[in-house]
């Protein structure tokens, strides 16, 4: 399908892939400094966001649908990047097409992607409810992080409990919620039952990657991003202490540091191919 599409920026283009749930829009604690320097593109997958999708489909589907943006915006090459869902599907599409990409920023993501997730209570739901309603409302109150934040499922996704994050969480993380379409929902959990390891075809891939992690992530966890980056032939491993799943917004300017220092060491991951 024909995916909505936010670019902003000119010069070397980079590719940026949401999690679930997402859209492109909530890929902006990357995209928008990203942009000062480079093309940033980011899509709403398929069922996300403004790229609306009713009927079934499978997670190999996002990757047709990717392959046919980058023809359609006629991009050669490209740098990705993908944060959790996103981060596998960047995986994908540089085993599918190698000759495309030019390096691998993954954020919260694995090739063999592991969850310590403990049990969810009506309780957890309850207050999560709560928590998103108020904070959308009135986004980083201390009172409702403390009163319902700090008690609900969002302790599994941040382990700092800041206003900034809250913030994201109100302007980016529940629109993009709200915007997941069941279809989207059941194609991610028929490939989480199915199983997920691509370990194995990982040193094919002879490009530059970075693999930034949360040590308290419960979603997926640190130790899967560590085996990852271990595995591929050239790849730098950074693991935040005290954050969760969501820590680009939990520590924007340490993550942003963190890229930007990638992209200098690397610099040929943002450059044409002469």
């Amino acid at each position: 399908m024909k995916l909505h599409v936010e670019i902003q920026g000119t010069g070397f283009p980079i590719l940026c892939l949401h999690g679930h749930p997402g859209s492109g829009q909530s890929m902006s604690v990357f995209t928008k400094f990203l942009s000062q320097k480079y093309q940033t593109i980011a899509p709403d997958l398929r069922g996300y966001g403004n790229s609306r999708a009713t009927n079934k489909f499978k997670m190999e589907d996002h990757l047709d649908d990717l392959e046919e943006l980058l023809e359609r915006l006629k991009i050669e090459r490209c740098l990705l990047l993908g944060w959790s869902l996103g981060g596998i599907l960047a995986l994908e599409l540089a085993l599918r097409l190698p000759q495309k990409f030019t390096g691998l920023i993954l954020i919260a993501s694995a090739a063999r992607p592991r969850s310590n997730h403990p049990p969810i209570t009506w309780q957890d739901l309850l207050y999560t409810g709560v928590a998103g309603i108020v904070n959308y409302l009135k986004p980083g109150w201390q009172w409702n992080i403390d009163t319902f934040g700090k008690h609900s499922l969002f302790r599994y996704l941040l382990a700092q409990h800041t206003a900034q994050a809250y913030q994201y969480l109100a302007k980016e993380g529940v629109p993009a919620y709200f915007k997941t379409s069941t279809a989207a929902h059941q194609s991610l959990s028929q490939a989480i039952n199915q199983g997920y390891n691509r370990l194995q075809e990982l040193p094919l891939l002879d490009l530059s990657c970075l693999a930034l992690a949360g040590a308290e992530d419960r979603h997926i966890t640190a130790i899967s991003s560590q085996e990852t980056a271990n595995t591929l032939s050239c790849c730098q491993w950074r693991c935040f202490p005290n954050t969760a799943h969501l820590f680009p917004w939990e520590i924007p300017n340490l993550v942003q540091a963190e890229i930007e220092q990638w992209l200098n060491d690397y610099p040929e991951t943002v450059m044409e191919k002469n």
